[in-house]
């Protein structure tokens, strides 16, 4: 059972050398960092928190497959690997459909792109030549000259049951988004049915505060859109101490690995540290 932090995509880039260092000095095992479109790019913040820590396990949640070439998806996992051994989990996923159409990487398969995305990154990050010639992805005897000694996992982030049993197929771990209620963990789990050690990673809003009603319900509102689920069903870790801390137990309780909290406000450390006093 591991506890991550998540760089929030709204905090200003050059707050993340500070935050990833005062992290370094913590309990905290992951920091994770975000590729959404229009915020930052993924792989260049995943590389900046890995260059001023040394600790830190740094994840990258979630780079979009439409918007990344294979090939060059196991170039940079690769020389990421490489220079910090040990220290990258990578993720990959299928982006918000409505991004990709704005962006112009819309793809009719989203499934099958996926699918044929990790495959193929995952076999040039373990020293393979990758011929493949499927419905999104075509690669003729790519493969990387400086492949890493200790590949990274390669997760992947998804939501509904077919993406599930497709991470459960072909990646070494799962991403799940906010609002996940513990109680659907071992749902998850067996969507996934994955046959060997499988990393399961789920994300949630942390808030410690007073107004930390206040602060959830647009939260809320949002995240039931999202998940497509009553309101009531989205859980976040956010209100008193002992909520925030009793909702991480209680993923972990349920089958999560690695819980990674996404601290929001002013602050956000802070809401961290609060925790860490009781984890």
């Amino acid at each position: 059972m591991k506890l991550g932090v998540m760089f929030d995509r709204d905090l200003p880039p050059e707050h993340l050398i500070p935050f990833a260092r005062e992290l370094d000095g913590t309990g905290v095992a992951d920091l994770w960092v975000v590729e959404d479109l229009g915020w930052t790019g993924g792989i260049s913040s995943a590389a900046t928190a890995l260059a001023v820590t040394s600790r830190l396990r740094v994840g990258l949640g979630i780079a979009p497959a439409p918007l990344r070439n294979p090939a060059l998806l196991a170039m940079e996992f690769g020389n990421l690997a490489r220079l910090h051994p040990g220290r990258l989990a990578a993720g990959v996923g299928h982006g918000l459909q409505e991004w990709m159409r704005q962006a112009g990487a819309a793809v009719p398969s989203p499934l099958a792109l996926l699918e044929e995305t990790i495959t193929g990154v995952r076999a040039m990050l373990h020293g393979e030549k990758v011929v493949l010639d499927g419905k999104a992805v075509r690669l003729d005897g790519v493969g990387l000259v400086h492949p890493p000694a200790e590949p990274p996992p390669v997760l992947a982030g998804v939501l509904n049951p077919k993406s599930l049993a497709l991470s459960g197929r072909v990646a070494d771990g799962t991403i799940i988004p906010e609002g996940f209620s513990p109680s659907r963990v071992p749902w998850v789990r067996d969507q996934i049915a994955a046959a060997g050690p499988h990393e399961l990673v789920a994300f949630t809003h942390l808030y410690v505060g007073d107004d930390a009603a206040e602060v959830a319900r647009p939260i809320v509102a949002e995240y039931t859109e999202f998940l497509r689920v009553p309101s009531s069903a989205v859980a976040l870790a956010i209100g008193d101490v002992e909520h925030a801390v009793a909702h991480v137990r209680a993923l972990w309780a349920a089958g999560v690995d690695t819980v990674v909290v996404r601290p929001i406000g002013s602050s956000p450390l802070s809401h961290v540290h609060a925790i860490l006093a009781q984890l």
